[in-house]
């Protein structure tokens, strides 16, 4: 009978090749399943805290759906906008991560239920708008969002509740410089593995670690800001829990800046 060696972990694999070891990054792999959230726990979907006599976050953008709904020469009243949605509620101690800024311990991730084709510049992007808010949660109240003045059924998250595990990440190869992407193909190819398959990136809902280039290949994200190279925040995928379909029913990625999180995120879609 014929044994196969287990494929290497990602913490092994740096170990075996030189200067992969600086490119492992720590993730969250936060394994959602269909269930009401405890209210105040890390979540999808679930119960939403907010400062009391805050208003809540709204979207004023205008959506591609309006070209066919609302003639160009009418009237829009951006004031009201549509009621963004809560799709994930992070505590730090389940992410520790993340690049909390001082002071925080709590992360929320809205977005517009709505496609949007016009908030990336000159990249290309259709999906939801989404914003963070970096939070303390002594300063939150349990909060009921108003529902969106229009939604897509495909962006509302069913809730869940999480098993947060955490874990050590390794790029693709679109990621590694050209001469250390070689040593690593050599290298899996002398144990009879596939890097992108069994080097351990961790795919699924994920805090941190590195995004998926499986669609179109490596597409840098710079800070609208600042210039600088932004670094992975959140995968959100398509199907099973919490139900929701994203691009070619693929993977929404979120970027943040490294410089000052409170600049606007990236965005990409995997469809």
């Amino acid at each position: 009978m014929t044994h196969t060696a287990p494929a290497p972990s990602p913490a092994e694999l740096a170990a075996a090749v030189p200067g992969l070891a600086e490119y492992l990054r720590p993730a969250t792999l936060l394994n959602p399943y269909a269930a009401q959230p405890v209210p105040g726990a890390s979540g999808i979907g679930g119960p939403a805290l907010w400062p009391v006599g805050a208003p809540w976050p709204h979207c004023t953008a205008r959506h591609p759906e309006d070209e066919y709904l609302i003639p160009r020469s009418a009237p829009v009243t951006p004031a009201v906008g549509t009621a963004l949605v809560p799709v994930l509620l992070i505590r730090a101690e389940d992410a520790p991560h993340l690049p909390w800024p001082d002071g925080t311990d709590l992360l929320q991730v809205l977005w517009c239920p709505n496609d949007h084709d016009d908030i990336q510049g000159e990249r290309y992007y259709y999906g939801p708008a989404v914003r963070l808010h970096w939070q303390r949660a002594a300063e939150l109240a349990p909060a009921t969002p108003p529902p969106p003045a229009r939604s897509a059924a495909e962006y509302l998250p069913q809730p869940c509740a999480l098993r947060p595990e955490q874990l050590l990440d390794l790029p693709d190869r679109d990621d590694l410089p050209g001469e250390l992407a070689r040593a690593v193909a050599e290298f899996a190819e002398r144990r009879g593995i596939e890097y992108e398959r069994d080097h351990g990136r961790a795919d699924g809902w994920k805090l941190g670690g590195w995004p998926s280039w499986h669609c179109t290949d490596l597409v840098p994200i710079d800070c609208a800001r600042c210039g600088a190279r932004m670094t992975h925040l959140l995968t959100a995928e398509s199907g099973d829990d919490p139900d929701l379909s994203l691009g070619r029913h693929g993977e929404l990625h979120v970027f943040v800046c490294p410089v000052d999180p409170a600049h606007p995120v990236g965005l990409d879609i995997q469809g």
